[in-house]
């Protein structure tokens, strides 16, 4: 069976969470801790790098501040081998474009993924990296009760599971550890497959709501165990 396999980023598919990695190497610690309560997480971010910008630190400092995220080398090696057997490799993700390509090709691992859908990022003619909400905050709301204001991961995965017509039999498997990876998860059937990480929002809520879920469920503390599990998924 052919199968599509979803990444979340931030404590998925690295092991840590990229936004505050960044602040927090480039001194900016205490200014997010002000300003957390009382902006919405993109727009935090998107502040972040105009204080940042303000205060002398190039898109260079933050490229080089990425370059020390932490990837597993289980996790690289279940990437590398779902690709190597065919899978389709996608992030849906609430970090941003240039976060996520700039880490992803540090470790040499873009070229196995066919899309990433996130919040997109530039760099504007002052040389200040821009992060702006995968839905606009100035039009209609998607309107999803379980997600935040700028993305709905639920959404997003409807919309990748509506490019296969029903006869291309594709299976779909989730990697997550948020509370914005509930409402994908809800999309999935019961061929489908949901990785939580054990102990996190997603895996909380999954437990909590049984009735919702109609995919397999399956849980992970680690790297080891989502290269185990993707391995006795995807083998024959």
């Amino acid at each position: 069976m052919d199968t599509v396999i979803m990444f979340d980023f931030d404590h998925t598919l690295i092991d840590c969470n990229s936004d505050p990695w960044v602040v927090n190497q480039l001194g900016a610690t205490q200014l997010m801790d002000s300003l957390i309560k009382v902006l919405p997480w993109t727009s935090l971010m998107d502040r972040m790098m105009s204080e940042l910008h303000q205060q002398g630190k190039t898109v260079s400092d933050i490229e080089q501040s990425l370059k020390t995220v932490p990837i597993c080398l289980e996790m690289i090696r279940a990437i590398k081998s779902a690709h190597s057997l065919g899978c389709d490799l996608r992030i849906v993700s609430d970090a941003n474009s240039f976060y996520i390509k700039t880490i992803l090709k540090n470790y040499d691992l873009l070229q196995y993924f066919s899309e990433i859908h996130t919040n997109p990022a530039s760099v504007d003619n002052d040389g200040r990296l821009r992060i702006f909400p995968y839905h606009s905050y100035t039009v209609a709301s998607h309107g999803c009760e379980l997600c935040p204001p700028n993305m709905c991961k639920g959404a997003i995965v409807d919309g990748i599971q509506r490019c296969f017509p029903p006869e291309s039999n594709k299976r779909f498997i989730y990697l997550g550890d948020g509370r914005g990876d509930f409402c994908p998860s809800l999309k999935l059937g019961s061929e489908d497959h949901v990785l939580a990480r054990q102990e996190y929002p997603l895996w909380k809520l999954l437990g909590q709501n049984p009735d919702l879920v109609k995919a397999q469920v399956h849980s992970w503390s680690n790297a080891k165990d989502v290269e185990d599990c993707l391995c006795k998924l995807l083998m024959p």
